[in-house]
């Protein structure tokens, strides 16, 4: 078994592979956070739960082969429904049973400061087929993918690059958009931490595995007052997935006054960008260093040889902005109040 990482299912340890490689292997929903305090609490934990639960509604509603494995007969999964207490105790459940199996608690064995964790959950459809009267959860599989994650990974200034498209049920998280995004990155460039997308070259969406925000002055590039500029991220109306630190940036705008506008930051309206950073549940937030965006269209970029690829940059100052340094404080301030002890499962 790896030293840094294990997988559990149905009381069964197993070798775990990276957790790109085991997403890529099931079809499902999925959610990932991690741990902070040295691995004695999950950081947002009923959130991830949360969205979780939403997720495989909405594939279950609109795309049930992204839960399924392929071949199943649509119809098994036809009007069923699946509540989110229901959810929460069968992923609860799961990790109960395997930090009672002694796992999670022999934090030596895994590499790095605290601990990430994956919740992947699959339709069994086989099992599905034979439903009667009993719950839907019954006929769902949950995974655990749990492996060491080192701090200090998201402390550098992040690089994007625009490179491709908007994707499908942007809305719910599954693990078929890990392979759906690798044609991508063939296009990315040297140093890039992260691929952002846009369904028209101007309006940035969101990356690959993360939300984007900008800072953007209102009208004056040089004001003071907070009250001047606004904080922007796409709505989730165009296409993004409500990324659980997302939802946190968008409380703390509104606790802190900070003005916020769930609107699509414009490439076009860049000179007004003074500060920028991503989002996720394992680098939390990370400032925004450059951005590059392909001269041309995104059809353009298909077409051309990576080498070959022009591109346009915006540059930051160097380090986090005074917005980026609130927000980022008063989320790590919240994590340590919504903190889940894992000691709360077993």
């Amino acid at each position: 078994m790896s030293n840094c990482r294990f997988l559990y299912h149905n009381g069964v340890v197993l070798e775990a592979p990276p957790v790109a490689t085991f997403l890529q292997s099931l079809p499902g929903a999925y959610t990932t956070t991690r741990t902070i305090n040295s691995g004695t609490t999950f950081l947002f934990w009923e959130r991830h739960v949360k969205r979780l639960s939403s997720s495989i509604r909405i594939l279950l509603d609109s795309k049930p082969e992204l839960l399924f494995s392929s071949g199943s007969s649509s119809r098994v999964w036809m009007n069923q429904t699946v509540h989110e207490s229901s959810i929460y105790d069968l992923v609860n459940g799961s990790m109960s049973k395997a930090m009672r199996c002694g796992v999670v608690k022999e934090r030596g064995r895994l590499c790095g400061e605290e601990l990430a964790v994956t919740v992947l959950v699959t339709g069994n459809a086989e099992k599905l087929s034979r439903l009667g009267d009993e719950k839907v959860v019954d006929f769902l599989d949950v995974w655990l993918h749990i492996g060491g994650y080192s701090l200090g990974v998201g402390e550098k200034a992040a690089s994007l690059a625009l490179v491709g498209h908007g994707r499908d049920v942007a809305n719910a998280k599954y693990s078929d958009w890990v392979r759906l995004r690798k044609p991508l990155e063939k296009f990315r460039p040297p140093s890039t931490t992260e691929l952002l997308l846009s369904n028209d070259g101007d309006r940035l969406l969101e990356g690959c595995v993360t939300n984007f925000f900008v800072k953007s002055s209102s009208g004056s590039l040089y004001g003071e007052s907070l009250g001047e500029y606004e904080v922007q991220t796409a709505p989730v109306t165009d296409g993004v997935l409500p990324g659980v630190i997302r939802e946190i940036v968008i409380e703390v705008c509104i606790s802190k006054g900070i003005p916020y506008r769930e609107r699509a930051p414009s490439w076009s309206e860049r000179e007004l960008w003074e500060e920028a950073f991503i989002t996720s549940s394992l680098r939390i937030l990370q400032h925004v260093g450059t951005i590059k965006v392909p001269v041309g269209s995104l059809e353009a970029l298909a077409c051309t040889k990576p080498e070959e690829i022009e591109w346009k940059e915006k540059r930051f100052e160097e380090g986090p902005g005074m917005i980026t340094e609130l927000i980022q404080k008063a989320i790590m301030e919240r994590g340590i109040e919504e903190g889940f002890p894992l000691e709360g499962l077993v």
